[in-house]
């Protein structure tokens, strides 16, 4: 992507209220650009490269501390398309406020250990939670932070305690919520836009 700050996500919109992205009142950054595109998105509008603003990750991350009630929910978009800018994002939030950091990626978690970049790892390092696997139409489902059964929550942490019947992770590891958990918050669905969303667009 050009004309790009030297250190910049491409940003499709921000919404600091988001209450469906993850535990809690979230601050939601959806990044715009997805090389993967899965059939049937929810956001189509942000699968092109092109489009949003280049907003200085510096900048960003000092909204965040000072917005953000429970923690950040990385969406998009692909965030692991920028995973070095947006793993930098999470550095530069966590040295002001020891926060939750969840992230969606339609890849697997297995294909990002396995094949990732050393930016993919570190934003993976860096992460709480992870919501993986493309959107499938074919599997459309209203599940807690999910759209389709194919997609998991992992718990790279223990800062989230799984929902029963699973245990905690310990620090390091993961444990995966089954697609077919009960909900214990509401359905996944993007946040509303609103007077508190800020969307934003190339010129």
């Amino acid at each position: 992507m050009s004309g790009a700050p030297a250190l910049a996500l491409r940003v499709a919109e921000t919404q600091p209220r988001c209450t469906v992205l993850g535990p809690g009142v979230r601050f939601g950054v959806w990044v715009q650009g997805c090389g993967i595109g899965c059939a049937g998105c929810i956001s189509p509008q942000w699968i092109p490269a092109e489009g949003g603003s280049w907003l200085p990750v510096a900048e960003l991350a000092e909204r965040i501390v000072h917005e953000a009630v429970d923690g950040l929910t990385l969406s998009g978009g692909e965030p692991f398309d920028q995973a070095g800018a947006a793993a930098d994002l999470v550095r530069r939030v966590r040295a002001r406020r020891d926060m939750s950091v969840l992230s969606y990626t339609g890849y697997t978690l297995s294909h990002l250990r396995r094949h990732g970049t050393p930016d993919q790892h570190a934003l993976l390092d860096a992460l709480d939670l992870l919501v993986d696997g493309p959107y499938l139409r074919a599997k459309h489902a209203d599940l807690r932070w999910r759209a389709s059964t194919n997609q998991r929550v992992h718990h790279l942490t223990g800062r989230h305690a799984p929902s029963t019947p699973l245990t905690t992770a310990a620090p390091g590891s993961s444990s995966t919520s089954p697609a077919t958990a009960p909900s214990t918050s509401p359905a996944y669905r993007p946040c509303p836009t609103s007077g508190n969303a800020s969307r934003r667009a190339s010129p």
